[in-house]
């Protein structure tokens, strides 16, 4: 199922619009802060020339020049290390990690560094950096390529952590993350990179950071997911209409750090149950925090156990089992099933 048509329009505008992938809101998103902020810049391996591994950055260093679209040496952590030098003096560095598979050396410099220099200055300075990456599984690649460790970032305070499932909000939450006087990672699901286009208005105002969206509104149940999920809890909310009569509310958090808590107790009391889906393995994974946040906020509203549907507790597989390992709708339809039956 499209997202094309489903969810907020944060940031709409009556202008132009464009027909964009996933990868070209983001590319946008960075050509559009670039032309109004000469303090942003990008860098990372492979971005410049070659537009990087997955031409995110395609046609910036030709509008833009080495000095503001700069390749770098294979060093995350020094990518991420002079970034964070960058952002104390003035400027708006956006790091590209060529996979998240590739940002565990970065990740002293990310949790250390820059997500502390607000508390350790006393608030004197801020660190406005973006760290983006692509994330997840789904394409086939090799191992380091296909990691889902989002819950390592939004465990850490003083770090932002988002995730857009849509071109629209690929634009509009990259830019506001840009913007933003804290650091951010920003999470790419590469899965749906070209996966679909929408419209998407390159002259609409930044989306809001921390608020979720309804993606499809529902009476029985509430899936809450994120990223490459949501167009396969969206099928499997189609699945279970069709199959067993029931009525799913489908809820793109689109910001894990921070979490749209409001949001998401609002829908579990609409329907009175709830699955939580993600791709990273179940034991520690994201999924846990939205489930104390339904059972602090609104375990009175609980009709039935909360289901997680997630990765399994291994390594993502190379490719025969790749598939067999994601949350496939069919998974997730099963888990639908689950909740809907399942005594008060």
């Amino acid at each position: 199922m499209s997202l094309a048509s489903n969810g907020r329009g944060d940031g709409e505008s009556d202008g132009e619009h464009e027909q964009l992938t996933l990868v070209d809101g983001v590319r946008e998103a960075l050509r559009a802060e670039m032309r109004r902020d000469d303090r942003v810049l990008v860098l990372g391996e492979d971005v410049g020339k070659n537009g990087g591994v997955f031409r995110a950055t395609g046609g910036l260093y030709d509008e833009f020049g080495s000095a503001r679209v700069v390749d770098t040496p294979l060093a995350e952590s020094g990518i991420v290390g002079t970034s964070i030098g960058m952002a104390t003096k003035g400027l708006r560095p956006v790091a590209e990690m060529q996979f998240m598979g590739f940002i565990y050396p970065a990740f002293d410099q990310i949790v250390s560094h820059a997500a502390r220099l607000r508390n350790r200055s006393r608030g004197r300075f801020t660190c406005p950096l973006v760290v983006r990456a692509p994330y997840g599984g789904g394409i086939r690649a090799p191992e380091h390529h296909s990691e889902s460790m989002e819950a390592l970032f939004a465990h850490q305070p003083g770090l932002k952590v988002v995730v857009p499932s849509t071109p629209r909000d690929a634009y509009g939450l990259l830019r506001a993350s840009i913007r933003d006087p804290d650091p951010v990672v920003f999470l790419e699901p590469k899965r749906i990179y070209r996966s679909f286009r929408e419209p998407v208005a390159l002259d609409a105002e930044p989306a809001e950071l921390g608020k979720a969206t309804v993606r499809r509104e529902g009476s029985d149940v509430s899936v809450f997911t994120y990223g490459s999920m949501v167009p396969e809890a969206l099928e499997a909310a189609e699945m279970a209409e069709e199959d067993l009569g029931v009525d799913v509310e489908v809820v793109d958090l689109r910001t894990l750090s921070p979490l749209d808590r409001e949001s998401i107790v609002a829908s579990l009391k609409r329907t009175g149950r709830a699955v939580v889906v993600h791709e990273a393995p179940l034991s520690g994974g994201f999924g846990g925090e939205i489930v104390s946040a339904l059972q602090e906020d609104g375990l009175y509203h609980l009709e039935a156990p909360i289901k997680r549907v997630a990765g399994f507790d291994t390594p993502v597989p190379l490719h025969a089992l790749e598939d067999f390992y994601l949350p496939a709708p069919v998974r997730i339809a099963e888990g639908i099933r689950e909740t809907v039956e399942a005594e008060p």
